[in-house]
């Protein structure tokens, strides 16, 4: 595997070095900054060892009174130059600091504004614990990237080259052994690194992020896990990750630990080289006693510097590995984006229409909807009814899109929902799940996500018209009452009518209700189905109905059978329709509520 073969997934060395300097490229005088002063850290460094042995022959010579002052003059060289490398060195680092933690912080934000842009179904199909490693772990990782590109490897080779230089300017042959020594070397470190570690590393890191999602499942559905008391099946489950993530990640470590031997050995064969030259050039008169001490002193400098390579490149090589899955993100398309030229949307009645819609699932050979249209009037209540999978779901997303269509279009007061801009699009459009879903917030901010600017009054006055507000001033804090992750806190009842009053909030011109009613108690339906009732009230609405019983005042119902609307009319007129599906359902439903009752 070469530098810029692709790895995995089409992600490649190459993508994350461009997706790196796309964002250095945002602060080049920052860049430029830092290494300025790291350049001026290392040549002072570079020169230390130059007059260490000018002071040593100073030391050695004949003439004390003029030995003194030679010595003198290397001594308060040294000590200069010295001050200079700690002073470019503390600017370096105060620099990088600043310039690391805006970077990091930037790449998260991006990465958190594409993953919230990706489809729903890219959601569905992802662990969210997974992503949230991805993002994490790749952040941090600029943290080690820019320690090792701008602080250590970027100094470490203008430190080889220097050295290679001012020896080879004294005795040419010194300077050609250490700068072939120093090219084998970082050859052979980087071929190790790149060829031996990298791919261990990648699958570690792939086993790695597996580990956060099962982590982040079994978590998340804590209630699950204790309501079958599988606690122990869970842990079984996650050993079961780990013993395979320890098996890669041993053997990543493993692949480490024989390519750090393998480039001290390396390290070994070019010291006996450096300094085999060093006495052959003294034995030859070429070379004095502070010569050698040069020598010796600019090996110590090479080899802290050649050393530290072995470790650099390993350090760079796991830090693009681990930044390689947040530059997959970056790279992943969004399935469905606003066109170049998309305005807000502008709703003011409230009609929608299908018109001629095809539409079918990627990786569906067989579409869904064939030539579908249909049109639901301003301030209509629609019922949408149809099997399981019968396309009523999709159906609603279409209108809010969530996909897009195949052919055909649909469109909210004539505008094509495909030249709009998604958001405001939604925000014309409430919608209550059949499962509402709530943030670990307070029960005001849950209420206010539909309106953050909205007066406490506006929230309370909601909650009111939700049949929400008695429970929640019943509680302790109110509603400054933390609800738990997905409002795990709350009864399905009382999570359904803040996800109502969060629509009551909204204020829009079209609802959709994905009525959920039938796992709750005669109480809580009652309060809910009121509290719906009232939401409609001069909107365009659109109810999914699981329970048939719950959509007879509807303006009119739509049956859906396998992507096509086979029957359509309100409920008495359906029902009465021999033969068909709406009333073969109802009659269904109704008998199972009578066994239901008899048992």
């Amino acid at each position: 595997m070469s530098l810029f073969q692709a790895h995995r997934r089409g992600v490649s060395i190459r993508a994350v070095f461009a997706f790196l300097f796309s964002h250095w490229r945002r602060r080049k005088g920052v860049i430029a900054a830092t290494m300025a002063a790291v350049l001026v850290a290392t040549v002072a460094e570079v020169f230390v060892p130059l007059f260490a042995g000018r002071l040593i022959d100073a030391l050695s010579g004949a003439d004390r009174a003029v030995g003194w002052r030679a010595a003198v003059a290397a001594f308060l060289a040294i000590v200069a130059l010295g001050a200079v490398m700690v002073s470019a060195r503390h600017v370096t680092y105060v620099v990088i600091v600043r310039l690391t933690l805006r970077m990091m912080a930037d790449v998260a934000a991006d990465a958190f504004a594409r993953v919230q842009r990706f489809s729903a179904d890219w959601h569905a199909s992802t662990f969210a614990g997974s992503t949230v490693r991805k993002i994490s772990r790749g952040m941090w990782s600029l943290d080690v990237l820019h320690d090792t590109l701008l602080v250590a490897l970027l100094p470490s080779l203008v430190a080889l080259a220097g050295s290679a230089v001012l020896l080879g300017w004294h005795w040419p042959v010194m300077g050609v052994v250490v700068a072939v020594g120093a090219v084998a070397f970082v050859s052979l470190t980087l071929a190790l690194s790149l060829n031996y570690v990298a791919p261990a590393a990648r699958l570690s890191n792939a086993w790695d992020t597996r580990v956060g999602g099962v982590l982040a499942d079994a978590v998340g559905c804590n209630a699950v896990v204790k309501g079958f008391g599988a606690e122990t099946r869970e842990e079984e489950r996650l050993d079961r990750m780990l013993a395979k993530w320890n098996s890669r990640t041993l053997r990543t470590w493993m692949a480490g630990t024989w390519a750090g031997t393998a480039q001290l050995l390396a390290l070994v064969a070019l010291q006996a080289s450096i300094i085999g030259t060093g006495l052959w050039l003294w034995q030859r008169g070429e070379a004095s006693a502070g010569d050698i001490a040069y020598v010796l002193t600019t090996y110590l400098v090479v080899h802290s510097y050649l050393r530290d390579i072995g470790m650099h490149v390993h350090n760079l090589q796991r830090s693009l590995n681990e930044l390689e899955e947040l530059v997959e993100i970056h790279h992943q398309g969004v399935a469905i984006a606003d066109a170049s030229d998309a305005a807000p949307v502008k709703v003011e009645a409230g009609r929608i229409a299908f018109e001629h819609v095809t539409f079918h699932y990627g990786g569906h050979t067989k579409p869904l909807y064939t030539d579908l249209s249909v049109a639901i009037e301003a301030g209509e209540r629609v019922g949408l009814v149809g099997h399981s999978g019968s396309g009523k779901t999709t159906f609603v997303k279409l209108i809010q899109r969530m996909h897009d269509v195949s052919a055909g279009r649909v469109t909210v007061d004539g505008q094509d929902v495909r030249g709009v801009t998604q958001a405001s699009l939604r925000r014309a459009i409430a919608v209550v799940q059949q499962e509402p879903i709530l943030f670990h917030r307070s029960l005001k901010e849950n209420i206010a996500y539909a309106r953050p600017d909205a007066s406490f009054a506006e929230i309370r006055r909601a909650a009111e018209l939700a049949n929400a507000a008695d429970f929640i001033e019943r509680l302790p804090r109110g509603y400054g009452t933390l609800v738990g992750e997905r409002g795990v806190k709350l009864s399905g009842g009382e999570r359904q009518r803040v996800a109502i009053a969060r629509a009551f909030l909204a204020n829009a011109p079209i609802l959709i209700l994905d009525e959920a009613t039938s796992s709750l108690d005669s109480e809580s339906e009652a309060a809910i189905q009121e509290a719906m009732e009232r939401l409609m009230v001069g909107r365009t609405t659109l109810v999914i109905a699981h329970r048939l019983s719950t959509v007879r005042s509807l303006d009119r119902l739509l049956v859906f059978d396998k992507g096509r609307i086979v029957e359509e009319g309100d409920h008495d007129a359906l029902v009465r329709r021999e033969g068909g599906l709406y009333r073969r359902l109802f009659e269904r439903q109704a008998q199972d509520l009578s066994r239901g009752l008899a048992a």
